[in-house]
């Protein structure tokens, strides 16, 4: 394809109680909510964004949190593990942080040059946090409650289950993503000049069930494309190519087309623009619930029937450097 995307825009993923996922990743994992809003597709559920101090896309995964929604089954066909960068030298003193939130991790691991530690979300998303061996140049959200030397610094990958990885591999390389190794069952791709935010891993496994998407699981992964008309073109390539593509959705902070890769993995492609401060001051970010202004008129109906959601102040903290 002539467009190539350049990284992980965000990930989402489909949680439980509101509160309790908010609560999860300001405090225990220290990101910012950058977006409080609904899913603009079902109203009647929030769509919370987790990110860095803005919300830079390759720093978000943002979650349809769903009380009453049952639990799902991680296998084959869906993204089956997120993972955020840390700094190097922090993965221990991560996992001391976990356990004295309550939290089980595995052993540190190490897969490819990089420390790797991997724990679940209260409602059993599986996540990790990966040690880049050259380091991450992002800065992180300084929160309070973890200290900025260790705090998470963005996405660092995905990955993908499948049963078959031919057609797989064959979609990301034409989505401008190059192979950049193999261990095992477990084939990596990079976007852009690689480094985290812009991998993929795709774990074969054949004979593996096939997985159900619902709570505790992966909704999509999305990937970066520069600006509308890059994002034009690429649906049109796509179409041309015969892949089944959404029509280009206004998302209010970016734009957005969504597919299936070959595997069976809900894929979107976001532009960059035009960000979480299109709708409210960067120092304010996720404070309020905000609506689209084809949802406003609906607000009062739209309130009532989402569950309370008490945001914590030090969400809108100017953080130890004094910036805010």
């Amino acid at each position: 394809m002539s467009i190539k995307t350049s990284g992980l825009h965000h990930v989402t993923a489909i949680g439980g109680d509101p509160q309790r996922n908010a609560g999860f990743y300001l405090r225990t994992l220290g990101l910012r909510l950058v977006k409080t809003t609904v899913n603009f597709d079902d109203p009647g559920t929030y769509h919370l964004y987790y990110g860095d101090q803005s919300g830079k896309p390759g720093t978000l995964l943002t979650f349809f949190p769903r009380p009453d929604a049952p639990s799902g089954r991680i296998g084959t066909g869906q993204a089956t593990t997120t993972a955020f960068s840390v700094p190097e030298q922090s993965i221990g003193w991560w996992k001391d942080h976990l356990a004295d939130a309550g939290i089980t991790t595995g052993r540190i691991a190490n897969r490819a040059g990089e420390d790797v530690l991997t724990f679940r979300d209260p409602d059993g998303l599986q996540l990790a946090l990966v040690a880049h061996p050259q380091g991450d140049p992002r800065d992180p959200w300084d929160n309070g409650h973890v200290p900025a030397e260790h705090a998470i610094r963005g996405l660092h990958s995905v990955t993908l289950s499948v049963t078959e990885e031919d057609a797989t591999a064959e979609m990301f390389g034409e989505l401008g993503l190059t192979f950049a190794g193999q261990d095992s069952n477990r084939l990596r791709f990079t976007a852009g000049e690689g480094g985290p935010g812009a991998m993929v891993d795709v774990l074969v496994t054949p004979g593996t069930p096939r997985g159900l998407v619902a709570t505790g699981t992966v909704h999509h992964v999305a990937w970066r494309a520069p600006d509308e008309t890059s994002q034009a073109a690429w649906r049109e390539e796509l179409v041309d190519r015969g892949v089944h593509v959404t029509s280009i959705l206004d998302r209010q902070y970016f734009r957005s087309i969504y597919f299936r890769e070959p595997g069976g993995t809900l894929l979107e492609i976001a532009t960059d623009q035009p960000g979480f401060a299109v709708d409210e001051p960067l120092l304010e970010l996720g404070r309020a619930l905000k609506l689209p202004p084809w949802l406003e008129p609906d607000r009062e109906q739209i309130e009532r029937a989402l569950p309370k959601l008490d945001i914590p102040g030090e969400n809108n903290r100017v953080d130890r450097t004094g910036r805010s």
